[in-house]
């Protein structure tokens, strides 16, 4: 089979396995296709929840075709028992001929068993096609598994010269409903969004995916040292609902919120704010695979100072407040160029009368 019919197919596979983004946690999003005389007798992507598994739904919609198939799945097939049987070997079960893979799985239960058992059972294995994309798709379960933090999206919407709200304090709307509508979308794609104590005392959000039609909403994240935030807002009234994780710190008083229903997530302080790094571990932990961060400045300037951001998304406005405005982004004690963080450009693109302009991390130099 040649390549390009090979990409094709794998392209597909990854195109089904993002329908599982934000609403498969703890396990990857995903996707395979069967395809056998150049048709495709089976398609299927991780359920919510994660499970069936992608290759599971495929290889039941196969049925007995699937016999003497190809099967294209975006990440190496499990190798272990769980709550399920390993997706290797249903694959071999269902005697497919071939099996194309995007990319390896490092989970230590699998990291090329599911390969293996596949070869020693005569089928023939191909891996890299669309590896690149596939490691982007599944960048947040390769950091849960590599790196014990999840993968972070932080999103910024300002005006031209960086300011989230006037001197008084209004801040809504700077951006426009398209650009609103986007950000429901970005939320809907990821496991958490995440805020810090001062934006839910500011502007009292709910962070719901709204407008998307979905049934599984992402948790939301409260980054708080002392937790000072009362339990009247949006986020305590819902949280028996729509689930509200709290970090903060060991002494932060946490009653009136956990009485509601919230999560408490203790951890450890450093330089007098909650330790970033401990935070995504322990979201890690839980089973997090993508944060969505909405701010406000200081968390903002928290995980870019740790270097925890992977990809910065921003969205500006044609306005412009000046000096007395809040900015984006709280102090983050950069003197020196060498020493601040550095994103490459993705892409750019309008957004209703606003832009949006997504960067991605670029490795630290030692």
């Amino acid at each position: 089979m040649s390549q390009s019919r090979d990409a094709r197919h794998m392209a597909l596979a990854l195109s089904l396995g993002r329908r599982g983004m934000g609403r498969v946690w703890p396990n990857p999003a995903v996707g395979c296709v069967i395809v056998r005389d150049g048709r495709i007798i089976g398609r299927g992507h991780t359920a919510d929840g994660g499970r069936p598994h992608a290759e599971t739904a495929a290889l039941a919609q196969a049925g007995g075709a699937a016999a003497g198939a190809t099967a294209y799945v975006t990440l190496e097939p499990c190798a272990h028992h769980g709550q399920t049987p390993p997706c290797a070997q249903a694959l071999i079960d269902a005697q497919v001929a071939r099996v194309v893979i995007a990319t390896g799985d490092p989970d230590p239960r699998v990291a090329g068993r599911g390969i293996a058992m596949l070869r020693a059972a005569g089928i023939t294995v191909a891996t890299g096609v669309l590896e690149d994309q596939a490691r982007r798709d599944h960048a947040g379960f390769l950091h849960r598994v590599t790196a014990n933090r999840p993968y972070v999206t932080l999103k910024l919407a300002g005006t031209l010269d960086g300011r989230i709200a006037t001197a008084s304090g209004e801040s809504q709307w700077i951006t426009g409903p398209e650009a609103r509508r986007a950000v429901h979308m970005m939320r809907a794609r990821h496991d958490a969004v995440m805020v810090g104590a001062g934006t839910v005392r500011a502007d009292d959000p709910s962070l719901t995916v709204r407008g998307m039609g979905i049934t599984r909403q992402p948790v939301r994240v409260v980054i708080s040292r002392a937790m000072k935030v009362p339990a009247t807002t949006q986020l305590a009234r819902t949280a028996q609902d729509i689930p509200v994780w709290l970090c903060h710190g060991a002494e932060a008083d946490v009653t009136n919120w956990t009485e509601k229903g919230a999560v408490s997530l203790p951890c450890p302080i450093e330089a007098g704010q909650v330790d970033p790094w401990a935070a995504l571990g322990s979201l890690a932990a839980q089973g997090i695979t993508r944060v969505f961060c909405e701010g406000g400045g200081m968390l903002a300037a928290s995980l870019l100072s740790a270097d925890l951001v992977d990809e910065l998304v921003v969205f500006t406005a044609g306005m412009a407040i000046g000096a007395e405005g809040t900015p984006a982004l709280a102090a983050m004690g950069i003197d020196r160029l060498a020493a601040a963080p550095r994103f490459s450009l993705d892409h750019v693109r309008p957004v209703g009368t606003d832009i949006m302009h997504r960067w991605v991390r670029q490795p630290t130099e030692t």
